[in-house]
């Protein structure tokens, strides 16, 4: 599936929350409750969040361009980061509010009809962000992983929400629906700022995931015992997109069509693994001890170190014999 298809899932999001604040909202109008009214607000939150990830997604499938040459991929990281804040902001308003009934406690109408209406906003959620969950993870989209993420506490809000008006209909406890409302305002930040912390990740360039790190460097490790060193491995990721920039070491005596087999060989088998990775290697030579000045980030400040022994003379790649591997 094309990045761009996938603004069909953000539409079928958007219809949701449209759908959820209707009978979240007639179920406040019909009961009073400030906690129903607190889980109809974060329904209106998610239509806006909605509304962005299909902007942030339609941005995303842009292909690159001479001022986008890496394309338009960290839009999505925008994306959940402004979700994460609107979060944050539903979260105080519903603190607010459930604040002010719980010091004038009004009495709860209608809560067989009202709770009824809730529960089934609840499923409708429920069902959409298991499909935004499949569709994020398979297609690494952050932003309808987001998306996701914030309709299952909307869900997990609802419950609350439903049970708490449960016991307050056996109890007669008017309080317990501010109190309800309060709690979920905590649940509602909590989401919020998980979303935060990894828009800010990825706008910073984060390094990848350990699983696919971990990967790579197998793949890397591979080749030490034909004599090929690599060193300075730096990655991010740019929502579906990997960048990876290194250093091959390979003996002076290589030609420079040796070489450049080689570092194809090396890319064509992290590309089995990571098929979205845009991988920049830089030959240098193992005898020279410059090359080994660049090992970490502060290569000024790294000591040169010599050229391991048995990295002097690997084998020649048989690159005559019209095989793409490296022998």
């Amino acid at each position: 599936m094309s990045r761009t298809s996938l603004t069909r899932f953000a539409w079928l999001s958007i219809g949701a929350a449209v759908l959820t604040i209707a009978l979240k909202g007639g179920s406040y109008f019909l009961t009073g409750s400030v906690s129903l009214m607190s889980d109809a607000l974060e329904s209106l939150v998610n239509l806006v969040a909605a509304i962005m990830a299909l902007a942030a997604l339609t941005i995303a499938a842009r292909p690159p361009d001479d001022q986008h040459e890496h394309g338009h991929d960290k839009i999505e990281y925008f994306s959940s980061g402004l979700e994460g804040g609107l979060i944050l902001v539903a979260a105080i308003s519903i603190a607010g509010t459930a604040i002010t009934r719980l010091l004038n406690p009004q009495p709860l109408d209608q809560l067989g009809l009202g709770l009824v209406m809730s529960s089934l906003a609840s499923l409708i959620n429920f069902g959409v962000a298991r499909v935004l969950l499949d569709a994020g993870r398979k297609y690494d989209s952050i932003t309808l992983e987001a998306d996701s993420h914030h309709l299952m506490t909307d869900v997990w809000t609802s419950i609350g929400v439903v049970g708490g008006l449960i016991a307050v209909g056996l109890t007669g406890l008017v309080w317990l629906d501010s109190v309800i409302a309060l709690v979920v305002a905590a649940n509602i930040v909590n989401s919020g700022v998980q979303l935060l912390r990894r828009s800010f990740e990825g706008l910073m360039d984060a390094a990848l995931p350990a699983e696919e790190y971990q990967q790579v460097t197998n793949v890397l490790a591979s080749y030490n015992p034909r004599g090929i060193q690599t060193h300075a491995v730096r990655t991010r990721q740019s929502g579906s997109r990997r960048f990876m920039t290194l250093h091959v070491l390979v003996p002076g005596n290589w030609t420079v069509q040796t070489a450049h087999t080689l570092v194809e060989q090396i890319e064509r088998d992290i590309h089995k693994l990571l098929p979205a990775m845009t991988i920049t290697a830089h030959i240098e030579p193992l005898d020279d001890p410059a090359s080994w000045k660049d090992i970490d980030l502060r290569a000024a400040e790294v000591a040169p170190g010599p050229a391991p022994a048995a990295a002097v003379t690997p084998p020649v790649p048989d690159v005559l014999s019209g095989s793409p591997d490296i022998k």
